[in-house]
């Protein structure tokens, strides 16, 4: 991992436009959204399948795409790709916690990616692909932790190794917003890169 001493020196506003409006959900990419609406940010591997789940999950209100977790501000993707950023790929996901739940949200992640690989994910190596849960919430904190403990003795009953998920609070860091383009991408570009699927290892419901 980067330090903040040798992380790329990065600028003080965003290198390029993010656009303002969800492509698939009409909603605002930057809010304000309704009122009792939650946000949580997830890293888990190349933020464009992560995004497509949560767009496509009945009671998420908005998704975007971006970066977080790292050191140098208002980062572009290719500086990100670097690992000198100290970033990893990360999805906002905005949700009416009236329709889904934040364990139901966990589940989703916990679900889709592989916890257990650190700095990778598949064939995508890098700190930039860590997993990672950025919480908002004190109920979103222990629902993290108790949900990641939960999955982690599924994981090792299998054989598996520990999740190595980061989770932390998201005031720590600030969330950067990627370039247009890359905002809901596998609806812009359906036949792109997805390195997403169901892994077959349920989280207990």
């Amino acid at each position: 991992m980067v330090t903040p001493e040798s992380a790329l020196p990065g600028r003080d506003s965003r290198p390029l436009p993010a656009g303002d409006t969800n492509a698939v959900l009409g909603s605002s990419l930057e809010g304000p959204w309704p009122q009792g609406s939650e946000v949580i940010y997830l890293g888990a591997g190349c933020y464009w399948g992560v995004e497509e789940i949560y767009w496509k999950t009945p009671g998420v209100i908005n998704t975007s795409v971006g970066f977080m977790g790292g050191f140098t501000p208002h980062p572009t993707y290719e500086e990100t790709c670097t690992g000198l950023t100290g970033h990893t790929e990360t999805t906002l996901v905005v949700y009416n916690p009236e329709i889904i739940s934040t364990r139901e949200i966990l589940a989703i992640f916990w679900e889709n990616h592989d916890p257990t690989q650190g700095d990778r994910q598949g064939n995508d190596v890098g700190t930039q692909y860590r997993s990672a849960i950025f919480w908002t919430t004190p109920e979103q904190e222990s629902m993290a932790k108790e949900t990641a403990q939960q999955y982690e003795s599924v994981i090792l009953a299998r054989g598996l190794n520990p999740i190595t998920t980061q989770i932390a609070p998201a005031s720590d860091f600030t969330y950067y917003l990627a370039q247009e383009s890359h905002q809901q991408y596998l609806y812009k570009n359906p036949n792109g890169y997805r390195c997403h699927a169901n892994t077959g290892i349920a989280f207990p419901r």
